[in-house]
């Protein structure tokens, strides 16, 4: 990559959008920045030529910086854009000229992405969740309840986060809050978070091997057929119990593709 400028990050989060698992990282500068060669691949892009094109637009190179990634191959370089410009890079995409079935996709990145992105941050958010957005719309007792119990956690994270910062802890406390919001999903009822990672990388071993059959991105099929298996709508959510069935269940499926007796996970 032509830009010379470095990039280092002090936190990275994997966050699910529709299906598709997108990687972004918190730079030291305080700026949220998306991997571009996963937005591509999830979009069925060409990374080579998307990067050259927001290095050519002035406004786009200047979000745009290089970073290391950790691959299977080893650290490689990698472009990263700060989530500010996602939109404006996006919306340079014509609907029209990607595939059919990848266009309501793409619309969904130019509306949506940047917000989800940014909220993976500043609040824990690490899903794009559209069917419990659309009933939060509806005007009920439940709604009411659920938006007030919302303000609450908002208001009372606020004052702990105000209060460590009296105390001269903060950076501590604000991980101790990270983990605790990570695990509240009971640990008794839901995956772990090392299990859910075991998964992920399941999914992405599977999806690249019925790719090179398909020629095309399978990770979203993949996952949705693992949602309606097992009555899920994230693979964070899958029940502790069934997760030994999970891992069969993906392992079988790649072995199938590939005849080979040795997993990549």
């Amino acid at each position: 990559m032509s830009d010379s400028r470095a990039l280092s990050f002090v936190e990275q989060k994997q966050v699910e959008f529709y299906g598709d698992e997108l990687t972004a990282v918190k730079a030291e500068d305080g700026q949220i920045y998306v991997s571009i060669r996963h937005m591509c691949d999830a979009l069925g892009l060409n990374i080579q030529a998307q990067t050259r094109r927001i290095q050519r637009q002035e406004v786009l190179a200047d979000g745009f910086m290089v970073a290391k990634m950790a691959t299977i191959k080893g650290e490689r370089p990698a472009g990263w854009l700060r989530t500010d410009m996602i939109p404006l890079w996006l919306t340079g995409i014509s609907v029209k000229s990607v595939k059919e079935e990848i266009q309501p996709k793409l619309k969904r990145f130019q509306k949506e992405a940047a917000k989800v992105l940014w909220e993976a941050f500043q609040e824990g958010r690490l899903t794009a969740d559209p069917t419990f957005d659309e009933l939060l719309a509806v005007d009920s007792d439940a709604v009411q309840a659920y938006q007030i119990a919302s303000a609450v956690v908002k208001l009372a994270r606020q004052q702990i986060l105000m209060e460590a910062r009296l105390a001269g802890w903060l950076d501590d406390h604000e991980r101790r809050l990270e983990q605790i919001e990570a695990t509240l999903g009971d640990p008794d009822r839901f995956v772990t978070p090392s299990q859910a990672m075991q998964v992920s990388q399941a999914i992405k071993a599977v999806a690249l091997e019925v790719g090179k059959k398909t020629g095309r991105n399978e990770h979203g099929a993949v996952y949705g057929q693992l949602y309606r298996r097992f009555e899920v709508t994230s693979y964070k959510q899958l029940p502790a119990e069934r997760f030994q069935e999970v891992m069969d269940w993906l392992t079988d499926w790649y072995k199938r593709q590939t005849g080979a007796d040795s997993l990549p996970f």
